[in-house]
């Protein structure tokens, strides 16, 4: 990481624009597990009437009606996030599809944290947010 690179999410009116612009997104890391972060949130975009697809290299069953991948770079066209639920350490080569894809935005869930990454995302022209959950931004700014 260069040593110029300092990383802060979007201010919460480019945060606002992009999840009110957002149509399909791809949950990384969704679990069949209705416990878990992952399903629960793709579960509330599938009700909010978005185009959900689920990436997880183990899961061979659809999950929440949607069809799951088992990479990114196996989910057909662009998707505008990228909402990412893997360890940090996992981020890398997620973040490296989604911009040999040419998707729009990756999202990194709370406590999945890699500048690195992040860095490279935002070099590419993508819009980057890390260690926020995209659930919790939805209720703080779209219901007001």
């Amino acid at each position: 990481m260069s040593p110029d690179f300092s990383f802060a999410n979007p201010d919460d009116k480019q945060v606002k624009t992009l999840l009110t612009n957002m149509k399909r997104i791809a949950v990384v890391g969704i679990s069949a597990k209705e416990d878990r972060a992952s399903h629960g949130i793709a579960r509330f975009l599938v009700g909010q009437g978005f185009d959900v697809v689920g990436v997880n290299p183990v899961l061979k069953e659809p999950v929440l009606g949607m069809k799951i991948y088992p990479s990114l770079k196996d989910v057909p066209d662009q998707v505008d996030v990228v909402n990412i639920f893997r360890r940090s350490d996992q981020v890398g080569p997620i973040v490296d599809a989604a911009i040999e894809r040419g998707d729009s935005c990756v999202w990194l869930q709370e406590q999945v944290i890699n500048p690195e990454a992040a860095q490279k995302a935002t070099q590419a022209g993508l819009d980057v947010l890390m260690d926020v959950c995209l659930y919790k931004e939805w209720l703080r700014l779209m219901n007001g």
